[in-house]
């Protein structure tokens, strides 16, 4: 008897620490989406950007077959991908034209900084890499820590294709939007060089047999 109520309780008190865990990332995950929401005030840019990156990262995630759990780090990954920008002053962050070779030092700052925010809970562990990591190029060229090739985070790696598309095809304040076949010659270009080869062979494929999934996403989060 005494042992059945020993575990019942056992069961209890796992089910009480695992309800204050969950309320406890809950609640730091709702302090990370204020400030990326700070972001987003404060850079029009920004606004939308986000939430495509990780909805075409998830697209891409879906035609690689990648499992649930895998699509939730690219969901959220996507989502915080530039969460490091709050570091960076609105000075540089909303300037119009080209920036200069120190303000974009600055700029570059922030997958690190993103990176730090983010260390501070075991939840986001697995996104710290897409964070960091996805301006690195495959031809070892990016930033911050130059990786090259398999040695970019494999998520990373995705995350940078959608970021670019994202980029490629948002008006700017001294740009228009790339029309798509633009698009699909920058990808080409930078296969193998910028881009994951593979990656970027399978993401050609969406861009030019399956755009109506891309458009989905662009009309949801105009």
């Amino acid at each position: 008897m005494l042992l059945i109520e020993s575990g019942i309780k056992s069961v209890a008190q796992m089910n009480e620490i695992k309800k204050i865990n969950e309320e406890l990332e809950n609640a730091y995950l709702e302090s990370i989406q204020t400030l990326r929401y700070t972001v987003d005030a404060k850079d029009t840019y920004t606004r939308g950007h986000s939430d495509r990156v990780s909805e075409y990262s998830v697209l891409i995630g879906k035609h690689l077959g990648l499992s649930e759990n895998d699509l939730k780090t690219l969901r959220v990954g996507g989502l915080f991908h530039d969460i490091g920008k709050i570091g960076v002053p609105d000075s540089i962050l909303l300037k119009e034209g080209k920036l200069s070779d120190n303000e974009y030092s600055e700029v570059k700052n922030h997958p690190s900084i993103g990176a730090h925010i983010l260390s501070g809970a075991s939840i986001f562990k697995d996104i710290i890499p897409i964070v960091k990591h996805h301006h690195e190029r495959y031809d070892g060229h990016g930033y911050p820590s130059q990786l090259s090739g398999e040695n970019i985070p494999y998520f990373a790696r995705i995350t940078a294709i959608a970021d670019s598309f994202d980029a490629m095809t948002s008006k700017r304040a001294y740009r228009d939007s790339m029309p798509i076949d633009k698009v699909i010659s920058e990808f080409e270009n930078g296969k193998g060089t910028q881009f994951d080869p593979k990656l970027t062979d399978l993401f050609l494929d969406i861009l030019r047999n399956h755009f109506d999934e891309i458009n989905e996403i662009q009309i949801k989060y105009k």
